[in-house]
């Protein structure tokens, strides 16, 4: 174990940094992992850098749909922009010291930034709720100024309401161990390692996940059941497929999302028997949607598609 500690006016040993071990389980051969893992992350960056571009590039894409796609990809590029660095120095360069107001930083960046796309998939579901079943009234309720004003109160959400994680988890006393068995600073790794109660922690990470993602993925699934009921009362069947062919793209990165989520909470109950899977998911959970994402909208969105194709100089003569 790291001995890195400093003295206290208490006398008392207090860490001065946390060690990250990396993948339980398999210390001596997770070097191999930083290959699909490096390739994910530059894949990802490169694909969100895309559709930021492509949206900025393109007149059709300036759209309130469009702009939240863009806000999307921002989002993902700052997740994986902030835990990936640490995760391929550990694995490339054995670079698992990390200091505590670091660890602290990047357990408030995670939390703000998950929030914050979860925040973005509950505005897109509303964004097309609101075109299906209020189409008239689509083009007056969501303007720019609509995407600006909820980008914003996400923001701000997220932002205020995650301070106390990191507040609190520096509040607590780590006085003997400080190595943490992860490839980056979860805040219920960290806090485990403390010496003093860690109740009031677990009680704000508990009530910060029901109180955001649990209320967003509740209207999210609201959101679209509603969806779904209105294109099945459709009576043309072209109209259904049209109609669906406009918002399957955002359900199925948003049902991929909170089942990611989900799928990573259940396996947390198996964590102490097999502890590489939950964290192994939790880090793909964070780089894979970026990754994917392109391919969602250039398979399911014509407009973004042709923006695809003309940025990159490919399918001139596809019409518009």
């Amino acid at each position: 174990m790291d001995t890195s500690t400093t003295v206290t006016n208490s006398s008392s040993l207090q860490i001065s940094q946390f060690v990250l071990m990396g993948f339980p389980g398999i210390h001596e051969w997770q070097h191999w992992l930083s290959l699909p893992l490096a390739l994910l992350y530059f894949l990802a960056l490169g694909a969100s850098l895309l559709i930021m571009i492509t949206i900025q590039h393109e007149p059709m894409l300036h759209e309130p749909m469009y702009h939240l796609v863009g806000i999307l990809a921002v989002v993902d590029t700052g997740l994986a922009i902030i835990i990936m660095p640490k995760i391929l120095a550990i694995l490339w360069f054995d670079a698992k010291a990390i200091s505590l107001p670091e660890c602290f930083s990047q357990i408030y960046a995670i939390h703000c930034f998950i929030f914050m796309e979860s925040g973005i998939f509950l505005c897109m579901a509303v964004d097309r709720y609101i075109a299906i079943c209020h189409p008239l009234q689509y083009p007056s309720i969501v303007t720019k100024a609509f995407v600006i004003k909820a980008t914003g109160f996400m923001v701000l959400r997220n932002g205020l309401l995650t301070i106390p994680v990191p507040i609190l988890a520096a509040q607590r006393c780590y006085c003997s161990r400080n190595e943490i068995e992860h490839c980056l600073c979860s805040n219920l790794g960290v806090i485990s390692l403390a010496c003093d109660d860690i109740t009031v922690n677990k009680f704000c990470q508990l009530m910060l996940a029901w109180v955001l993602v649990g209320s967003d993925m509740a209207l999210v699934f609201f959101s679209c059941a509603v969806i779904l009921h209105s294109v099945l009362r459709l009576n043309s069947a072209e109209a259904m497929s049209k109609t669906l062919s406009t918002c399957s793209s955002h359900l199925i990165l948003i049902l991929f999302f909170y089942t990611g989520i989900i799928v990573v909470s259940v396996t947390h109950l198996a964590e102490k028997k097999i502890p590489l899977i939950p964290m192994l998911l939790n880090v793909l959970h964070n780089v894979i949607p970026p990754a994917l994402n392109p391919l969602v909208y250039a398979f399911r969105m014509h407009k973004l598609r042709l923006g695809f194709q003309r940025l990159l100089g490919i399918g001139k003569d596809v019409s518009k």
